[in-house]
């Protein structure tokens, strides 16, 4: 039996555990197998896997970097463009009010909406968000910031016509301990006045370690809902914004007037059932309330500012109530949301779509200029001896070392009325000296500095591309009887096209952002769409504007990429090689 397998073995030339002549015997009865006896598909794509997941591991610090400082933060400023969150969250319960209030109906909003009003922008004003709300609705109709401000600084006094008459009742209406006692529970007393000993005694810091949270007192809350309501909303503050307790101070105003309104809407049953602190001011309040001096809230904001009276201000309130809204975009192309729809803005205001235009059309003029300059220095840099055209690329590179400013500046200096170049033409006798050209603070300024700035942009892949192209063919070319013209835009030119196209891209793309060039010699004519959405970034603060700007010009950077690719082909932009 030996003798047969060893026969049987050398038969066959191959000893009995070589896995990969098994894997040849086998390969017609089942898969391909590699030396670990595992299927070989299964085992390559478990090598690839493996080396996938390797690569991954070694880019993801950088991926990750750029995702959180790149892109993240793109993010969030192109949704600023739709984001409009704070109408909702500042007027809550106006928002709600409004929404069966029709801006067509040439009447103001009823006596409930202006409640909840006073309830909202009582709110707002400690927590001192209303000046921000005024700003935001300011951008939609103006006048709206002042008309916030003010209000603002009256709407805690509108509480003071209950609250004296309440004082005139009872002096423990204007103290903190009577109505911590009536409005709280005795247990958030009790953890209070030892939060309180703690923080007197430098035990704790009120930042470590905040105020207890309030707690309200049994059966209160079904009482006199709406001064619960208005005392928790106090005690919250007091706790976030003041790091004190809710016993500590006086309550606010909007306290006395909710109090006022619970009065009068409870029974005389309910109040004579209660028992607890203050039992006997709330029932002599209960008995005199009918007879108090009152004034609707409607009044109060009127006689605060007429301006409340502006229906068009409440329209532009209920319009931009949503939490994301269009109106940024519309604003943007020269259009607006208001009551009755979308409607043009006034031809006075008409401002963004000129200026998108313009920014295109210069950028296209910046590009066709740095190319018809920069082609000729590429093609000197990739034919001229190594030693001289060493020194013209120190020359071309020379302005990557000079600030932007500087460089603009020397522009603005260059190009001015007093400056260099009409100096020298009126001594060349070619203007007159009173006749000097105006080359400043228009576009033919911006289009000189931006071109100057730019043109290496151009040059740099226009040489790596031509160095690549063989000057044989030229001379071959040239050998078959072609003109040196005829040899360079047969031969040569259609070899460099790569080049224009990967150099007008990195141009146009670059020019169509800029805005600190245009900004310094562009004057009114000649600035751009960047150097509007940076006003309003860093003077208007207008960011929802700015990034719905942004979000539009980035689209039609990707519209003309996009056509681009489908003229002349992405695949063909080469920067050398």
């Amino acid at each position: 039996m030996a003798d047969a397998t060893q026969t049987n073995a050398g038969a066959s030339g191959r000893a009995p555990d070589d896995a990969s002549g098994q894997a040849q015997d086998s390969g017609a009865t089942g898969p391909v197998l590699a030396a670990d006896g595992t299927p070989l598909k299964a085992s390559l794509n478990r090598a690839l896997r493996a080396q996938k997941l390797r690569a991954l591991a070694l880019i993801a610090p950088l991926l990750i970097f750029v995702l959180v400082t790149f892109i993240a933060p793109i993010v969030d400023m192109l949704f600023r463009s739709v984001e409009n969150q704070i109408v909702s969250e500042t007027l809550p319960r106006t928002v709600a009010e409004l929404s069966d209030w029709e801006a067509t109906s040439n009447t103001l909003p009823d006596d409930a909406t202006f409640d909840a009003l006073y309830y909202d922008l009582f709110l707002a004003s400690e927590y001192k968000n209303h000046t921000r709300l005024g700003s935001r609705l300011n951008y939609e109709q103006t006048g709206m910031s002042s008309m916030f401000r003010r209000v603002g600084r009256d709407v805690g006094d509108f509480g003071d016509l209950y609250l004296d008459q309440f004082e005139d009742l009872d002096e423990r209406w204007d103290e903190a301990e009577p109505w911590a006692a009536l409005m709280a529970h005795p247990g958030y007393l009790e953890d209070a006045a030892e939060w309180r000993e703690s923080r007197d005694a430098d035990r704790i810091d009120p930042r470590d370690t905040p105020a207890p949270r309030f707690r309200l007192a049994p059966g209160i809350e079904d009482l006199l809902p709406k001064t619960a309501q208005a005392y928790t909303h106090y005690a919250a503050f007091m706790r976030t914004e003041e790091e004190e307790t809710a016993d500590e101070d006086e309550p606010w105003t909007l306290v006395s007037t909710m109090l006022y309104e619970d009065l009068m809407a409870a029974s005389a049953a309910d109040i004579a059932a209660y028992d607890g602190p203050m039992a006997d001011a709330l029932q002599t309040a209960h008995a005199a309330a009918p007879d108090f001096e009152t004034m609707t809230r409607k009044a109060q904001f009127l006689e605060a500012d007429d301006e409340w009276g502006n229906l068009d201000n409440w329209a532009t309130i209920k319009v931009y109530s949503p939490s994301y809204t269009s109106g940024y975009f519309l604003t943007a192309v020269d259009m607006k949301l208001g009551a009755d729809g979308i409607v043009s803005q006034p031809e006075d205001q008409q401002i963004y779509g000129l200026l998108f235009k313009r920014t295109l059309f210069m950028s296209m003029v910046i590009t066709i200029s740095c190319i018809l300059l920069g082609y000729p220095v590429a093609w000197l840099l990739a034919n001229l001896p190594m030693r001289s055209a060493n020194l013209l690329m120190i020359l071309v590179l020379l302005p990557f070392w000079t600030s932007l400013l500087v460089r603009t500046s020397a522009w603005k200096v260059m190009l001015q009325q007093q400056g260099v170049i009409n100096d020298v033409l009126v001594w060349l006798g070619v203007v007159a000296d009173e006749s000097r050209l105006i080359m400043i603070n228009n576009q033919f300024g911006t289009i000189v500095a931006m071109t100057h700035i730019l043109l290496p942009f151009m040059i740099l892949p226009l040489y790596s591309v031509m160095q690549t192209i063989q000057p044989s063919y030229l001379r071959a070319a040239k050998s078959l009887g072609a003109t040196p013209f005829t040899a360079f835009w047969r031969v040569y030119f259609p070899q460099s096209v790569p080049g224009i196209g990967a150099g007008s891209i990195l141009v146009f793309i670059l020019a169509i952002g800029y805005y600190i060039t245009p900004e310094i010699v562009g004057g009114t004519s000649g600035t751009f769409i960047s150097n509007r959405i940076a006003y309003h970034i860093s003077s208007s603060l207008n960011w929802g504007l700015a990034a719905a700007l942004g979000t539009i010009l980035l689209g039609a950077v990707l519209i003309l990429y996009w056509a681009y690719d489908r003229i002349v082909g992405i695949d063909n932009v080469k920067l050398g090689g």
